[in-house]
């Protein structure tokens, strides 16, 4: 049996290094923290948008979409594939979009072979290739959170679980498309040129944000565009450019840290403080100054008039 995939982070460094571990060229994801078309615009030029929303899983396939329209035919000549296996949708999401910019984006080898090898099957045969293909099952896998306490083999979610799902949004051949693995065709949601774009999509993000109860807030949306260390340098700011090698640093700091799991390390910390302790005849002082903190926080809160739950003495 083929390895599992593995839940990774709607993170704009995750998405750009796991791209460019792909062999992908100047290529980067912003977060955008507003549904504002001039922001958006402001990334230009853009391949699309990855949206990231909780999924209701109780909701029951419909022939027709709640908003656009399905289009059977740019499922045969567009790059779409069928989501098959958990955890892939966030790949599955971007790759929806990169591999229908080629030509506009350099997408490497490895994934210029895997769209040549797909470019004949029907949507769910490209879902199970997308499932099955090595290269970016391991790359995808290597961005994912280290935990001990998470098994690859994870059970099927139900209508009791938070369930999140990515899903793309892209202008192509004139129109606006939502390319979602879940769904059986590309939806189409009318013209869009690339320059219409951002003005195009914040409508469509707005219009599915607002089926869901006022207090839902837990949206992601991150925008594919060419990297801005490009733009800095055709447009002169080197502060810009300082800014955005600055970003590249810190990403790469964190997608380090993701590799790794710190239970043994602070395990082992915890353990020596308090052998140290014990050693040196402090444990017991140790412990009840804690509890005195404690305490002390605690009382501090109640004045305060905050909601505290009561604590051992």
């Amino acid at each position: 049996m083929s390895a599992g995939w593995n839940t990774i982070e709607s993170d704009a460094g995750v998405f750009t290094y796991l791209l460019t571990n792909l062999g992908v060229r100047d290529v980067q994801f912003e977060e955008l923290i507003a549904l504002d078309a001039d922001l958006l615009r402001q990334q230009a030029p853009i391949y699309g948008v990855i949206f990231l929303f909780k999924y209701p899983t109780g909701e029951k396939p419909s022939h027709t979409p709640r908003d656009g329209s399905f289009d059977y035919e740019a499922a045969e000549n567009l790059f779409f594939a069928a989501q098959t296996i958990q955890n892939a949708c966030g790949t599955q999401a971007l790759l929806s979009v990169l591999l229908n910019k080629e030509g506009e984006v350099e997408i490497g080898e490895g994934l210029r072979e895997f769209r040549e090898f797909t470019g004949a099957f029907p949507s769910e045969l490209r879902g199970e290739a997308l499932s099955n293909s090595e290269l970016i099952r391991d790359v995808h896998n290597s961005f994912a959170r280290s935990s001990p306490f998470i098994s690859e083999e994870q059970r099927l979610a139900t209508e009791d679980d938070d369930v999140y799902h990515f899903i793309a949004y892209t202008p192509l051949n004139g129109v606006l498309y939502e390319l979602d693995g879940l769904q059986p065709a590309p939806i189409a949601h009318g013209a869009c040129t690339p320059d219409q774009f951002p003005d195009k999509v914040i409508p469509v993000l707005q219009r599915r944000i607002e089926r869901y109860p006022a207090n839902e807030i837990r949206f992601n949306l991150l925008a594919m565009v060419r990297d801005l260390r490009i733009k800095a340098q055709e447009i002169g700011d080197q502060n810009m450019l300082y800014q955005e090698e600055q970003k590249r640093k810190a990403w790469r700091w964190e997608n380090a840290l993701r590799r790794h799991n710190f239970v043994g390390f602070i395990g082992e910390v915890v353990k020596g403080v308090a052998g140290e302790k014990i050693k040196q005849g402090d444990y017991d002082k140790w412990i009840e100054d804690a509890k005195v903190k404690t305490r002390t926080r605690y009382e501090e809160k109640k004045k305060a008039g905050q909601d505290v739950e009561e604590v051992g003495a």
